[in-house]
């Protein structure tokens, strides 16, 4: 059993049976089904390895299953976006 999304355990079995039942071909759809990407890392470690398989089982390319990224792309503190000094 391969472990794909730690924070909300699910495993490669999980992904590729849910592909198969509901006819998923985004991950957009993996993540409303599973929970995909939506525990604490926030999908940085599980979402390339979902959409790899993804792209498997689709026959698409990772360029049209990934979705692209919007900033910030790392942890940043939530006072800095709401513009807060710190002091």
């Amino acid at each position: 059993m391969k472990i794909v999304c730690r924070c909300e355990d699910i495993t490669e079995e999980d992904i590729i049976k849910t592909i198969d039942e509901y006819g998923c071909e985004t991950l957009a759809e993996l993540k409303q089904l599973l929970r995909l990407g939506m525990g604490y890392c926030q999908g940085r470690t599980c979402l390339i390895l979902a959409a790899k398989i993804l792209a498997r089982k689709t026959g698409k390319t990772l360029d049209e299953i990934m979705p692209s990224f919007r900033p910030p792309v790392v942890p940043v503190e939530i006072g800095l976006i709401g513009g807060e000094d710190g002091e």
